[in-house]
C-alpha cells in the first residue's frame, strides 16, 4: 500500500505548495486568527508552531532564518512579540476550531488561531 512520507499534497505541486504554506502561515501570524479549509488548517498548524519555536530564541541566525519564510513586519511581530508571549509554553501555539462545511463547495471550514 502506498503511503505518503509527510504532510498532504493539498492538490498542488511542490513549489506552489510552499508558497501557499508561507503566505498563510505570515497571516497567521500577523493577524493571529485566519480562516481556511481543514486540510490546510492542520498543515499550516504544524509549520507555523516550528517557526514560533524557532522565533522564541531571538538572534540573529534565528531572524535571517525566518526571513526565508516570511515578510520583514512579519518576523520582527514573531522575534518582538509572539516569541516571548510563548517563553515559557512548550509547544501548543495554535488551535484549530472546526466550522463545518463550506456552502458553495462543501469543503470542510476552520478557524487557525494563536493560543493568548
Amino acid at each position: 500500500m502506498r503511503k505518503l512520507k509527510r504532510g498532504r499534497k493539498l492538490s498542488r505541486k511542490k513549489d506552489q505548495r510552499k508558497a501557499l504554506l508561507k503566505s498563510l502561515a505570515a497571516a497567521l501570524v500577523l493577524r493571529e486568527k485566519i480562516k481556511t479549509t481543514e486540510a490546510k488548517a492542520k498543515e499550516i498548524s504544524s509549520f507555523a508552531e516550528k517557526q514560533i519555536n524557532r522565533a522564541k530564541k531571538n538572534d540573529i541566525h534565528t531572524r535571517r532564518i525566518l526571513a526565508k519564510f516570511f515578510t520583514p513586519e512579519a518576523v520582527k511581530k514573531l522575534v518582538n512579540e509572539i516569541g516571548p508571549r510563548y517563553k515559557e509554553r512548550n509547544g501548543g501555539y495554535t488551535r484549530i476550531i472546526k466550522l463545518g462545511q463550506n456552502k458553495s463547495n462543501a469543503a470542510k471550514m476552520a478557524f487557525v488561531e494563536l493560543v493568548k
